[in-house]
């Protein structure tokens, strides 16, 4: 069955939406730093609009993406580390739960307002319900892992001693937290776990380890990331 066309009811074309949503996403900027840039390239568009495209086609293009990802098994199932943050939304401390694998694709992001067995048993319940089960699981030393490990029967592949051994997810933490200082903080909790979500598929769509890679592989992938994105929803 084909899926109806997303931009059907939208006089904008499609690629300026693409566009804006991806500057905004993928980069540190605020909305009128993208209403902006536009103007630079003779597109009139409001931040206010810019920020209704986000919300609406935002979550769509993610679940895309993770969705071509899951089915294609970008992410491993070796060893996945996972670690937790603390995020202040109008004051109050939120917990920001992270995994990623061994190669820094970022697999899941809950957003909780505690940091117990319930909290943790939610984060790790959807990581394994999309994702199966890893051979290693790598976390610090918060209890709370190893209680909601021992419910799931995965106590032992939780691997959590040694120095610097988690620093994969807490490096992974970086740039969600770049975007939270260009936004002013986030102000619902709702919002937050949305734009994480979103956020964590588009760096994984973009993160072409540029580091280790020569620069013809690494121009020939990010030209191949940017056509896959331009081909989101393009019927």
């Amino acid at each position: 069955m084909t899926q109806p066309n997303p931009f059907r009811y939208f006089k904008t074309s499609p690629k300026i939406i693409r566009l804006a949503v991806m500057l905004y996403v993928r980069f540190p900027l605020s909305l009128r730093n993208v209403e902006d840039l536009l103007h630079e390239r003779g597109i009139e568009v409001s931040h206010e609009t810019i920020r209704y495209w986000w919300n609406r086609f935002g979550p769509m293009f993610a679940a895309e993406i993770r969705r071509r990802r899951i089915q294609s098994l970008r992410s491993s199932r070796w060893q996945w580390h996972l670690d937790e943050v603390f995020v202040k939304i109008n004051g109050k401390t939120h917990y920001l739960w992270r995994a990623v694998d061994h190669e820094g694709e970022v697999l899941e992001a809950v957003v909780t307002k505690t940091r117990d067995r319930a909290a943790a048993l939610r984060f790790l319940k959807k990581l394994l319900r999309r994702h199966g089960r890893p051979e290693i699981l790598v976390t610090d030393r918060l209890r709370t892992y190893g209680a909601a490990l021992r419910q799931l029967d995965l106590q032992g592949r939780q691997q959590s001693d040694g120095r610097w051994i988690n620093n994969r997810a807490e490096n992974s933490h970086l740039p969600l937290r770049r975007r939270e200082r260009a936004m002013l903080r986030f102000r619902r909790m709702r919002s937050l776990q949305k734009f994480a979500a979103v956020h964590s598929s588009v760096y994984n769509h973009f993160n072409l380890e540029r580091s280790l890679s020569s620069r013809t592989i690494f121009r020939t992938n990010r030209t191949a990331a940017l056509e896959e994105w331009r081909g989101l929803y393009a019927g």
